[in-house]
């Protein structure tokens, strides 16, 4: 292999492998689960907080043997409520995670190059004026380098040679995964996740489709007072390459270090552009990882990396509104009406909209009026609603998270833990009603942004 060391490639070898893996702890979690009956239950939860380390262990494994797609469940995992016992374990396991989908090594450069000929039918030097070898970047299944096109700097975005073959042995490989994932979160559909994760990373693998989402939004945003999407340079991007325009920059490293308004204007823009985008259109761009994006020269934010986008309904956005809408005004008949209609209620008869709603308020960051600051206790309290030991665990085991909720809570998940980096501080609840239940601009950047969509709407008219 290109990438990862030397992986076996085959089918046969890693379905072996990974299907010895789930046999071995389905056995041994159905075994947990039965001894449970004749315990204390005490006792009986200890036993299974043992075995769900146990899981997650061995998940991790699994994980490093699949690579491109461990990357992409592993970023799904890692926005996910898993229930380990406690916080701490938690974000042990999360942040194993994080580092195993950084762990992919820079590809050389002579392999690189032979995917950009065949790409773009002739040697590199022959289509860019300058070419950096190194790369400055990488992502789940290709690796970045800057070059000089017409004098114009650019991103190129090459994908890992090899890499759609292991991927495409991998992704038939998920179907063995969710009796090993179901312990981790019980409320959550795997079958119907592991189904988004192929069509997902199916997707990522078409850098074609990837340019179209970077496009659309690159026009929806031109213009847009604090918020920047680069240009795609369409007749160099291809299936397996992307070139667009490189935007120079300041990154989160170095922002969390500035003054607290600096750092909160900064979140701001952040939140103001993944909801934004959602709202207006219709696009979920799950991955606010810091490396997509950095503050420009001018003070804009300058947003890259698409790969993880995906177009939702309208109704599904709709729906999503009106769940916040209903929370908001702390209706539960309400909350319980938006859920059923999203999907997350198997059996609406046995659950009640005011134990739904309290579990609203208990598991969001949202919903709190007034300016609050996002550090890690707010973030440790989130997650300790979401453990064993929450009043709410045995609700949200009755519940299911469709692919498209948890695409959108994965967004927020992921922008809570940059906000916590940041200390951020604003009325989150009062931004988010901007977009989720159409209220009033509640800041000066808010007005601006406000100002910005109405005029492009007048002008689309």
């Amino acid at each position: 292999m290109a990438f990862g060391g030397e992986l076996p490639t085959g089918r046969l070898v890693r379905t072996a492998r990974l299907g010895g893996l789930v046999g071995g702890q389905g056995a041994r979690w159905v075994g947990t689960t039965l001894a449970g009956l004749t315990r204390s239950e005490e006792r009986d939860e200890a036993a299974r907080q043992a075995r769900l380390l146990e899981i997650s262990e061995r998940l991790l494994v699994a994980l490093g043997q699949m690579k491109g797609v461990a990357m992409k469940l592993g970023q799904v995992l890692s926005a996910m409520d898993l229930p380990l016992g406690s916080p701490e374990q938690t974000e042990a396991f999360k942040s194993r995670l994080t580092a195993l989908q950084a762990a992919v090594p820079a590809v050389a450069f002579d392999r690189v190059e032979k995917v950009l000929r065949t790409e773009l039918g002739g040697p590199v030097h022959d289509v860019f004026d300058d070419f950096d070898a190194q790369p400055f970047a990488a992502a789940s299944i290709g690796q970045v380098h800057r070059a000089v096109v017409n004098g114009e700097d650019v991103a190129v975005k090459v994908q890992y040679p090899g890499i759609a073959e292991a991927v495409e042995a991998d992704l038939r490989n998920l179907a063995l995964l969710p009796p090993l994932l179901k312990p981790l979160a019980p409320r959550t559909d795997f079958r119907a996740l592991i189904d988004e994760i192929r069509g997902a990373i199916g997707q990522e693998l078409d850098y074609e489709l990837e340019a179209d989402h970077h496009r659309t939004l690159a026009r929806a945003f031109r213009g847009h007072p604090f918020i920047r999407v680069p240009k795609v340079y369409t007749g160099l991007s291809t299936r397996r390459v992307l070139v667009s325009e490189y935007i120079p920059g300041t990154g989160l490293a170095d922002i969390k270090q500035r003054p607290q308004p600096e750092r909160d204007r900064f979140a701001e823009m952040l939140v103001r552009f993944f909801w934004g985008a959602l709202a207006h259109t219709h696009r979920c761009v799950a991955d606010p990882h810091p490396g997509n994006y950095v503050l420009d020269g001018a003070g804009k934010l300058a947003v890259f990396d698409f790969g993880q986008t995906r177009v939702l309904s309208p109704t599904y956005v709709t729906g999503e509104q009106e769940l916040v809408r209903a929370v908001r005004a702390r209706r539960p008949e309400a909350v319980h009406a938006a859920m059923r209609q999203l999907g997350m209620l198997p059996a609406p008869e046995e659950v009640d909209g005011e134990r739904l709603l309290e579990l609203m308020l208990a598991t969001s960051w949202l919903y709190e009026p007034g300016v609050r600051q996002i550090d890690p206790d707010l973030v440790r309290q989130v997650m300790e609603a979401n453990t064993p030991g929450s009043p709410h665990a045995r609700l949200m085991r009755k519940l299911v998270i469709p692919p498209e909720s948890l695409l959108v809570r994965k967004m927020d998940g992921m922008l809570l833990s940059v906000l916590s980096s940041l200390r951020a501080t604003a009325d989150w609840d009062a931004i988010a009603a901007e977009y989720y239940a159409q209220q009033a601009a509640s800041t000066p950047l808010g007005a601006a942004d406000r100002d910005f969509w109405q005029h492009r709407s007048r002008r689309a008219a």
